[in-house]
């Protein structure tokens, strides 16, 4: 097993695996266009973020993305971590937690002062692994809203 950059010959396994995690979020729903359009941005650009994978070979086990923003609070760099997802045949093999430390690690590297990750509520098991990771519980309530720019 490694645990290295994604490349954009990888998007088509990170579909995949973004399908079967879309799969079980309330808020989200596959949308291979919008996956792949989202995936090249990040893969393009190091300023916006990085996705680690982990693979066994040529295959992709799991992912995660780490994207920047600056926190105003820390005067400085933090990340937030989305589509954490280790594929159905791989998962309860410590790939999860691999994936988190290498991403913690990256985070470190580029100068990240914090992490945030949101779940869904009822997301137990998430929330476990979280915790067992060093993440905690924000205060912090998050609110949403979806722009569409071909609305007047």
């Amino acid at each position: 097993m490694q645990t290295t950059k994604a490349t954009l010959e990888d998007i088509p396994q990170l579909c995949r695996l973004l399908d079967s995690l879309f799969e079980q979020e309330v808020e989200f729903k596959p949308d291979e266009e919008a996956q792949v359009r989202g995936l090249k941005a990040i893969l393009s650009n190091s300023e916006i973020g990085h996705i680690l994978v982990i693979k066994e070979a040529s295959e992709v086990l799991g992912m995660v993305n780490l994207l920047y923003t600056i926190s105003t609070a820390l005067g400085a760099r933090v990340g937030i971590l989305e589509d954490m997802v280790i594929s159905k045949d791989h998962r309860s093999q410590a790939l999860g937690s691999e994936l988190i430390r290498s991403t913690i690690d990256l985070a470190k590297e580029n100068g990240c002062k914090r992490l945030t990750l949101l779940t869904d509520a009822d997301n137990t098991s998430a929330h476990r692994f979280y915790t067992e990771k060093g993440f905690d519980h924000s205060s912090m309530i998050p609110f949403r809203i979806n722009i569409d720019n071909d609305e007047k």
